[in-house]
């Protein structure tokens, strides 16, 4: 080649980059990058790979270019205008992501930079571009070189491998996995560039940034293979005009014409006559048959439709045989379920009150104690008044006197050991409860928790008392733990602090002498109840201030207190029952329970029962409802007791477990003289019953009519009670009302007071 063409050639390849400068630059360039589409795929916006767009015209000028530079002489090469021209020339990279193994293909000009290079697969892979470390042949390349520095030939290729500094939170791994594509990113495409001369040029695909659109087919009928409709990325060739409207509305359209017509060809039958012979060989004999009448029709129609009917009627009654039987046995096995259900309710009460009596737990469990014992007194001392006379008689009162006190000395003994067990169970519960950190419900639902500096002092607290109550640890063991409580108290200066660092003192000084644990215990349980009176003081725990039941502002005292008339005590006004049976309580909790354990003795477990079923049934049927929260044990005993005589309405039941208070009319909200008791069987049905008049008959109504009259008179005379009442029955029952105090159980009468003193 002539140094003139190589000229000419210079200047040609010099005027097209200076076209190009602004629409097809390669990375690196001067001009200003077109920002990245973020959601396009990796391989969709590459800088420095050579662009989709650009015609065959330009890649034969670039290899045109590059076999002049290889034709050139070296100084040629050095001059500046050279060197760009083979800086802007392409290379495939082969970029391996480590550890994942996943290979990345580019096509690159060897003039870039590493830094570039990073920068351009930072943006790939989404992750930043200092984290990126790029090797070559097992040794890190600096940012500032370029691949032709790097021994990258023009379109040469080569293989580098890619790590990140921090693949925990900045992995290397591609957008779009390369098992979802089938073609490669770079394909070798071999251009003819002259008479029996070619080019091999680096062409990278780039693939679409979404999926195509499906745009229907069809199925050929006779081989069932499918085709799709295709769509392309270039405009229809557009029809030349003829002149000629072809597509009109006016072909679509169809006229419809009605018109009558006569056959043109007429039929006929040929018989047999003179001079025309038609053969009968093939013709049948018809004979006539029995004349049928109508009636006769008409009657055998109706065998058929009576037989018919009858098939159909035996098949309906099989169907409603057989529901019947499944409904039986549906009722014969609900039946069942229900019998077995109230038989095991009845072994668990049964198994209950048994295990309630082996060993009781609770207040209940030994008023349960306490009847049995009254119970079984009243029967020996009857069987004694009937059998014996005097001095034996006498004499046999006195031995089931002593039986009693012997008795009831068991029982107190088994209740102080309870009492010890529950006093430990309340104190850890009490401690839980102060070093509980603080909790609420977030907006999504979730828990949420937080421990303040009150709430990790408690906890420091309890643990400390937990390990200061063990009795079963080694003397070393008991020695740190006095000297971490010793310097816990000594945080604060007071008297109670002093006479816990004496007894920590004093316990040191008899273990280091060696006495025995067993002579230490009272020791030991003294410092632990000091220790327990330190935690609950607020000044050294502030976290049980909202726990005590004394208020620790002495204005607040003055507040619901009330004087104890058993006790003689002011007390607080949660130490007093509530009752609507009386209109301010005389005696407190204390004093009411001993009365009853020294003189009634009465169980008030199964009344109990009663009340909270009948609330909950109440609650759920309507959410206002007042009367059954007014009402106590006391108020329910009397109701069952004296105006239902302990027994069920309808069929007397008389076993209290299974006896429940339920609506009258069940259109009112229940109420003393609105209600009736059943057992839990009779509850279902009567449930039911929509007008109590038609279902029940006027005896039966009459009476129940009487008991709601007696427990009407008996709640109006309560102030909380007759608001509820119904004005017009109350002016009915103006003659009946007295004055008198209402009468307990006891044979006390309730001691009435101004209503602005109930509690």
């Amino acid at each position: 080649m002539s140094e003139e063409q190589r000229e000419k050639e210079e200047q040609q390849v010099k005027e097209d980059e200076e076209d190009k400068t602004d629409t097809n630059l390669q990375p690196g360039g001067d001009a200003e990058e077109q920002p990245p589409e973020v959601d396009r795929e990796p391989g969709s916006n590459r800088e420095g790979l050579l662009q989709a767009g650009r015609s065959t015209t330009d890649v034969l000028e670039t290899v045109e270019e590059a076999e002049s530079q290889a034709d050139m002489p070296d100084e040629h090469l050095r001059e500046p205008q050279g060197r760009e021209n083979v800086e802007n020339s392409t290379a495939t990279v082969k970029v391996v992501l480590v550890p994942e193994g996943h290979v990345m293909t580019a096509a690159f000009a060897i003039g870039l930079s590493i830094q570039e290079l990073k920068v351009h697969l930072a943006a790939e892979l989404r992750v930043p571009a200092e984290v990126l470390q790029i090797s070559l042949d097992g040794r890190v390349v600096e940012d500032q070189k370029s691949l032709m520095e790097l021994g990258v030939q023009p379109h040469g290729s080569t293989r580098m491998e890619m790590s990140s500094a921090d693949p925990t939170t900045h992995p290397l791994r591609p957008l779009r996995p390369p098992e979802h594509d089938n073609m490669p990113d770079v394909i070798t495409v071999r251009v003819q560039t002259g008479e029996d001369m070619f080019q091999e040029v680096v062409v990278e695909i780039e693939r679409p940034p979404q999926q195509k659109a499906y745009l229907g087919g069809y199925r050929h009928r006779l081989t069932g293979v499918q085709y799709h409709h295709a769509a392309v990325q270039t405009l229809p060739k557009r029809r030349p005009d003829r002149g000629v409207v072809v597509f009109s509305r006016n072909t679509q359209t169809v006229k419809l014409k009605s018109q009558a017509q006569q056959c043109p060809v007429n039929a006929s039958t040929q018989m047999t006559g003179i001079g025309c012979y038609v053969s009968c060989m093939n013709d049948k004999l018809v004979s006539p048959g029995s004349y049928i009448t109508a009636d006769e029709y008409h009657d055998t129609r109706l065998n058929a439709v009576i037989v018919l009917q009858s098939f159909a009627r035996r098949w309906l009654a099989r169907q409603e045989v057989n529901r019947l039987k499944r409904d039986r046995d549906r009722r014969l096995a609900w039946l069942e379920l229900q019998e077995t259900r109230r038989r095991e309710e009845k072994e668990e009460q049964l198994r209950d009150r048994r295990q309630r009596w082996m060993s009781p737990q609770r207040r209940e469990d030994f008023n349960l104690l306490y009847q049995a014992l009254e119970k079984w007194r009243c029967e020996e001392e009857e069987q004694i008044n009937c059998s014996l006379r005097g001095a034996e008689r006498k004499a046999a009162l006195c031995s089931l006197l002593e039986q009693e006190t012997q008795l009831i000395a068991a029982i107190g003994r088994h209740r102080i050991a309870v009492q010890d067990i529950n006093y430990d169970k309340t104190v850890r519960n009490f401690l839980d409860k102060s070093a509980a950190p603080h909790q609420w419900r977030a907006a999504d639902g979730g828990l949420i928790e937080m421990d303040s500096p009150h709430t990790i002092r408690a906890r420091q607290l309890r643990d400390l008392y937990n390990s200061t109550s063990l009795s079963t640890v080694s003397q070393e063991q008991r020695l740190h733990v006095l000297m971490t409580l010793k310097h816990t108290v000594m945080e604060h200066k007071c008297q109670l602090t002093r006479d816990m660092v004496d007894l920590i003192d004093r316990e040191v000084d008899l273990m280091t002498r060696g006495v025995k644990a067993a002579s230490l215990e009272g020791l030991r349980r003294r410092i632990s109840t000091l220790f327990l009176q330190y935690i609950k003081t607020p000044a050294f725990n502030p976290e049980v201030a909202k726990l005590l039941k004394v208020p620790q502002n002495p204005s607040q005292l003055k507040n619901n207190m009330f004087l104890c008339r058993g006790c003689n005590r002011y007390l607080h006004s949660a130490d007093f029952k509530p009752s609507a049976s009386a209109e301010h309580q005389s005696r407190c909790r204390d004093c009411t329970r001993l009365d009853n354990i020294a003189r009634s003795r009465h169980d008030f477990s199964c009344y109990k029962h009663i009340l909270r079923r009948l609330r909950a049934d109440e609650q759920r049927l309507n959410q206002e409802a007042k009367i059954p929260f007014l009402l106590q044990e006391e108020d329910l005993r009397y109701l069952v007791e004296v105006v239902w005589a302990s027994c069920s309405a309808l069929h007397g039941s008389k076993d209290l477990y299974s006896l429940v208070f339920v609506r009258w009319n069940r259109q009112k909200d229940w109420s003393p003289w609105n209600c009736i008791l059943l057992s839990k069987e009779e509850t279902s049905a009567h449930l039911e019953v929509e007008d109590v008049h038609k279902a029940y008959d006027a005896t039966f109504i009459r009476r129940i009519e009487h008991k709601h009259t007696l427990a009407r008179r008996h709640f109006s005379q309560m102030a909380v009670m007759a608001e509820y009442l119904d004005p017009h029955l109350s002016a009915a029952l103006g003659n009946h009302l007295v004055s008198k105090p209402v009468t307990m159980a006891t044979g006390r009468p309730t001691i009435a007071t101004s209503p602005a003193s109930a509690h």
